[in-house]
């Protein structure tokens, strides 16, 4: 099994961590928040159909046509942390290739968008000091390490799920001899 995971989970990771770098490069660390966001989710939904693949070929190669759900979920979680990993790793290296303040952009962001809601007075300095404590959080890698992480893993377990659930009946695209 561990061939598997370590093979698809660097597969996934490297989609994933390749299209958070490319998106990140294109646009200085802030693509537009309109689409931005579907577009990074819908590049793990790519990256994480490794998780699938990997279940499959298992299924097929080492379990003689036959996996149980459980075997498959944790198959399909260790390769999600394996391309969560790449996906941490890329982006750090895409914050030290912008070199600007990611921290300090995305809470000015969050400043402009209480304004743009017609924010005033105590509301509007209350914005300012969430996104004040959120720069400081933000810049101490014990808490953006995990938090970039917790992007990608979530997806990575509901795929490992569907794909659990989908790949325990050998009938869904059985084995070719």
């Amino acid at each position: 099994m561990w061939p598997t995971f370590l093979k698809y989970g660097v597969a996934a990771g490297l989609v994933a961590g390749s299209a958070l770098l490319a998106v990140s490069l294109a646009y200085g660390g802030q693509p537009p928040p309109s689409y931005g966001m579907a577009l990074g989710y819908a590049a793990m939904l790519v990256a994480l159909s490794a998780v699938f693949v990997g279940i499959k070929r298992h299924r097929d190669c080492a379990g003689g046509g036959v996996i149980r759900f459980w075997p498959a979920f944790g198959l399909g979680l260790a390769i999600s942390l394996v391309a969560g990993l790449f996906y941490v790793a890329a982006w750090e290296l895409a914050m030290a290739l912008i070199d600007k303040d990611f921290a300090a952009l995305f809470g000015r962001m969050m400043v402009e968008r209480a304004r743009a809601g017609g924010a005033t007075g105590e509301a509007l300095a209350q914005a300012v000091e969430q996104a004040g404590r959120f720069e400081r959080m933000y810049r101490n890698p014990l808490y953006r390490l995990p938090m970039t992480f917790a992007e990608i893993f979530p997806v990575g377990v509901l795929v490992s799920l569907v794909s659990a659930a989908v790949l325990r009946n050998p009938r869904v695209l059985p084995a070719r001899g």
